[in-house]
């Protein structure tokens, strides 16, 4: 590797690793209306959502993996419902993490992505979401799911690589709000699904089967680690 070669990797690293300006309050608070106008409204909802699909579905296939399962593939549908599988012991401790990693994903990595924003990590965080996206695809198995991947981590790269420092400062915030606020929603449509006698085949209803532990403490859990998370990831993306 000749000196110019290294010189460039050194400066990408450089830019990579290091750490950017926070933005404005303003810019703060400009980001998380946006993301609440994409995740309250029901119609737009409905689009937004895949987003969170892929993040679920995500969860699903990465604690698959590293409990030491075999990851068939993940299938991403129009109506923002989504199907993991991986092969191993139908019981046991990986199944049981693996089943519990859906609804718990998005907020938790709304909430890693807050403590890389609050270290100043706002290119890192662009790099590592565009990362697992890649990740992702590989494992994507219909055309609707690739192309909503695909889509997504376009959506990445292009403010990576093209955009200014103000510009991905926003975008990084503006996802890390909507992890962080769409991780609570879904929790709430599954309970309200459960209680018109809907939805049994959920992942709190697979969680109650693999560990007789009722589906409604599933659920609590579920409410419970994306309501932390968002108080927790709101008091950093906030600066307090």
């Amino acid at each position: 590797m000749d000196s110019t070669a290294s010189t460039s990797l050194a400066s990408l690293w450089d830019q990579v690793s290091g750490t950017q300006p926070d933005p404005d309050l303003w810019v703060v608070i400009a980001t998380l209306v946006a993301a609440l106008a994409v995740i309250v409204p029901h119609g737009v909802w409905r689009v937004s959502r895949n987003a969170i699909t892929i993040a679920h579905e995500g969860g699903h296939g990465l604690v698959a993996l590293l409990t030491g399962r075999s990851l068939s593939g993940i299938r991403l549908h129009s109506d923002t419902s989504g199907l993991t599988v991986s092969r191993g012991k139908p019981t046991g401790l990986g199944m049981i993490l693996t089943a519990a990693a859906g609804y718990t994903a998005p907020p938790l990595l709304g909430l890693g992505g807050a403590a890389l924003l609050g270290l100043g990590r706002i290119t890192l965080l662009l790099w590592l979401a565009t990362a697992l996206l890649v990740a992702m695809l590989v494992m994507i198995r219909n055309a609707y799911g690739a192309l909503t991947v695909i889509l997504t981590g376009g959506m990445f790269l292009l403010v990576s690589w093209l955009a200014g420092p103000q510009v991905q400062a926003a975008f990084a915030y503006a996802v890390v709000w909507f992890l962080l606020l769409g991780g609570v929603r879904p929790a709430f449509e599954l309970q309200a699904k459960r209680s018109r006698g809907g939805a049994g085949d959920s992942d709190a209803d697979q969680l109650s089967r693999l560990t007789h532990v009722p589906a409604g403490l599933w659920l609590f859990l579920f409410h419970a680690v994306s309501l932390c998370s968002l108080l927790g990831g709101g008091r950093w993306l906030l600066g307090y």
